[in-house]
């Protein structure tokens, strides 16, 4: 039987910037070591089911000014808890056990974290988000 703990985090991209030292905190050496490589690798998967979501609000995304997509995804991500535990599932899906086991000894801040880079993620990549005519 295939080991789940070395195939997830074989497949993880090694983020050269995202380093961990001991003078940071626990909340942050987590963040670079798991959450960071973790939203790398499901980058292109976020952008997708943030189109998905655009679509369905009626496209009201593709109308708005830069300034206004970015409150818009702003919004999503901070009030719409359904879409938000969405996010995270995809994240913490992709923990191994022990880093789970670390993920709910402070979640409530990891979480904000956690979204707080999608978010960055998501303004990053607001010119893959324009309109496809099919």
């Amino acid at each position: 039987m295939e080991n789940r703990e070395s195939n997830l985090l074989a497949i993880r991209p090694q983020l050269l910037n995202a380093k961990v030292s001991k003078n940071m905190s626990n909340d942050e050496q987590f963040q670079n070591k798991t959450i960071r490589p973790i939203i790398k690798l499901q980058g292109d998967l976020l952008i997708e089911v943030f189109k998905n979501y655009i679509t369905k609000r009626k496209n009201t995304f593709y109308e708005l000014t830069l300034e206004k997509r970015f409150d818009f995804i702003e919004n999503a991500i901070q009030k719409d808890m359904k879409f938000r535990n969405s996010l995270k599932g995809m994240i913490i899906g992709q923990f191994t056990v022990e880093e789970y086991l670390i993920y709910i000894k402070n979640s409530s801040a990891l979480n904000k974290r956690m979204m707080n880079i999608v978010k960055e993620r998501l303004h990053d990549s607001v010119q893959l988000l324009e309109y496809k005519v099919a």
